[in-house]
């Protein structure tokens, strides 16, 4: 059969869906969401991972569609296999489990096991096409959600994942509680708004050492990192985060450098290092790390301390 307009629009029209409690959207949610991304340049190749943008754009629907029963993204992201178009690239060593069609239905064990879903290669350039995305789009709407159309219309034009951002930003950021982190889907979309906006308030350059990678996906070398550790203290305030390149946030969670009240550096002074094409992390003793454009984003003093005590535990 060849896999042309037509042949997607019966597909979608047909998913296979759960009906035991009424007719499941997770599937047609999910692949609203995902050519919501496309349409906005969010996915820009065919490679769809279980990204907080993707969370934050299915949890809107969601929220706006399905008020009653509890949104998981989990469910329709592995069993949208069962439907012929939607694939799955394993992480390394992971290849037998997701080859075995072992079910991995929560966020976190698919994001530990795959890489990213791709879709078929015709649907994928189908969706490239503004015209084709809308006629994929209104299927989905008038074979799922008719009643809801002119809603879901104006729910594709929201961009949850900015406006979260926007948010978190013009307050600063957050300190949670336990309880508001028991979702792990929310838990993932809170992860990434953070470090979104760390890596963007330091202009993709890592604080350490000044290095700057950008390809033309957006895609950089720096991640957001936290100063005070999530884990312990929930703090996503954007003055508690560092951008740092891959190699210094592993060496700072690991106090292998510390940072002074005046923003220097403090390196330990228990390393071994052989770096014959790159300066070594010593010489950066005393140098002041790269800061925010904003004051009010730089590192929070007592954050600093904290660490620099920790630093100072291990130096001992």
């Amino acid at each position: 059969m060849t896999k042309n307009l037509a042949y997607y629009i019966n597909k979608f029209a047909n998913l296979r869906v759960s009906r035991s409690s009424g007719v499941a959207p997770n599937k047609p949610l999910l692949l609203l969401s995902i050519i919501e991304l496309i349409s906005q340049g969010e996915i820009r190749r065919n490679q769809v991972p279980l990204s907080a943008e993707l969370i934050a754009t299915f949890l809107k629907l969601w929220s706006h569609l399905e008020p009653v029963r509890k949104p998981d993204i989990g469910q329709p992201f592995f069993y949208l296999r069962s439907d012929g178009f939607w694939h799955f690239q394993p992480n390394l060593g992971f290849e037998l489990t997701v080859i075995s069609k072992a079910k991995i239905v929560t966020p976190g064990a698919i994001r530990q096991a795959v890489d990213y879903a791709y879709l078929d290669d015709e649907l994928w350039l189908l969706l490239q096409n503004e015209s084709e995305r809308t006629v994929l789009t209104h299927t989905l709407i008038n074979s799922w959600f008719n009643e809801r159309t002119q809603d879901i219309e104006s729910l594709l034009q929201v961009n949850a994942f900015a406006e979260l951002q926007d948010q978190l930003q013009r307050t600063g950021g957050k300190v949670y509680q336990p309880e508001e982190l028991e979702d792990e889907q929310a838990v993932i979309v809170r992860d990434g708004a953070f470090r979104k906006i760390v890596v963007s308030t330091y202009n993709h350059t890592c604080a350490f050492c000044g290095l700057q990678i950008l390809d033309s996906l957006g895609q950089n070398i720096v991640d957001g990192s936290h100063i005070k550790p999530f884990s312990q203290f929930y703090d996503d305030r954007i003055d508690n985060g560092l951008s740092l390149c891959k190699n210094h946030h592993w060496a700072f969670d690991r106090f292998w450098f510390t940072i002074n009240d005046d923003y220097t550096i403090i390196v330990a002074e228990n390393l071994r290092e052989d770096s014959p094409n790159a300066r070594p992390m010593r010489e950066f003793r005393g140098d002041r790390i790269n800061l925010p454009a904003q004051v009010q984003y730089y590192p929070r003093v007592d954050a600093m301390r904290w660490h620099r005590q920790e630093f100072l535990k291990r130096s001992a």
